[in-house]
């Protein structure tokens, strides 16, 4: 039983549960008999408590590795990561963060190495290569859980996954493609990261469910972005010069802004429907310019909050789970609810 589930049973915060656990006051005496009552009924009253103790001695760490520099969404992530930090403390367990820019399998080992000789467990926004798989299962092989945060890996050992159902966002998108172009568009499309497992479920979630929804939604012409601005920048420009009837773009991850301005440089802002992912501050403006017409949202606050929790739960119960997976429900923003 999880401090989770009691905290389920009896109506209150996880951080109640906790405070009465571990006997740090400010819980008002009838929440706090309640709480200890729904303990004693399930029997789990000698296991949670040793347990949690035995943990503060040990003083685990979460190691915990992004892709996130220079992508602003990750801004939120690590304000979810924060938010749990702060809750740490109470069982003597730290956060090991290590970040990295762009998306380079062997800068990622390397990241994921360095935090292994001190690790209890491993938050991971994992690249999609067998490489890092193979490390993910030889954590596990000592004991040490991972849970993948924001992107998922394929053929993995991981115990927990904490994101989005990409290929539903992808569906999200293209219904969106549809009602913003009124079912008729030269549709551009400028694609994610290969080596991020999300990237591909979103556009396959979109491809698919645009030939069904919105047949005369015509792909036209598509570019591998990357995540890499000057990249999306150029590669925005040369789609619009090489197709002059072009009407829309889907960005599939990040770079929107970057996108956005080739279109406003080649003049070509008028007509332009672009749907994208996530609030963030660039595409909120564009928003407002009128330019990206709705984006689809993940919250990434929740998902960081929720990898570092799902970690240490996994520390306090000793338990590693098979496929557990935390989704987040996928939001529609457009301008006049930003």
């Amino acid at each position: 039983m999880t401090i989770k589930e009691i905290a389920r049973m009896c109506g209150v915060s996880r951080g109640t549960v906790d405070r009465v656990i571990n006997r740090r006051g400010r819980v008002k005496p009838e929440t706090e008999a309640r709480i200890l009552r729904a303990i004693e009924s399930a029997g789990y009253t000698k296991n949670i408590v040793g347990r949690a103790l035995t943990v503060k001695r040990t003083a685990p760490v979460i190691g915990a590795v992004l892709c996130s520099e220079g992508n602003p969404f990750f801004d939120d992530v690590l304000r979810g990561f924060d938010h749990a930090r702060a809750e740490l403390g109470d069982y003597g367990a730290t956060l090991e963060m290590r970040t990295m820019r762009g998306h380079d399998v062997q800068r990622q080992l390397e990241l994921i190495d360095a935090l292994a000789p001190s690790l209890s467990a491993l938050v991971l926004q994992p690249l999609n290569d067998a490489r890092v798989e193979a490390r993910i299962r030889s954590l596990k092989e000592r004991g040490i859980p991972t849970v993948t945060v924001n992107s998922d890996i394929e053929n993995s050992c991981r115990c927990c996954y904490v994101g989005s159902d990409y290929e539903a966002g992808g569906r999200t998108a293209a219904g969106l493609m549809r009602l913003v172009t009124g079912g008729r568009a030269r549709l551009g499309v400028l694609e994610g990261v290969e080596t991020l497992m999300g990237h591909a479920l979103r556009l396959r979630g979109f491809e698919r469910r645009l030939s069904d929804c919105a047949p005369q939604v015509r792909i036209v012409a598509r570019e591998a972005a990357r995540d890499d601005p000057r990249r999306a920048y150029a590669l925005t420009r040369r789609m619009l010069q090489t197709h002059a009837d072009l009407d829309a773009l889907f960005v599939v991850a990040a770079c929107v802004d970057e996108v956005c301005r080739a279109v406003i440089d080649a003049g070509r802002e008028e007509g332009m429907r672009v749907v994208a992912y996530d609030d963030v501050p660039a595409t909120r403006a564009m928003m407002r310019r009128g330019l990206v017409r709705a984006v689809v949202c993940q919250q990434p606050v929740e998902q960081g909050y929720r990898a570092v929790r799902e970690a240490l739960e996994m520390i306090l119960s000793g338990e590693m789970p098979q496929d557990k997976r935390v989704i987040m429900e996928n939001q529609i923003k457009i301008t006049e609810n930003l």
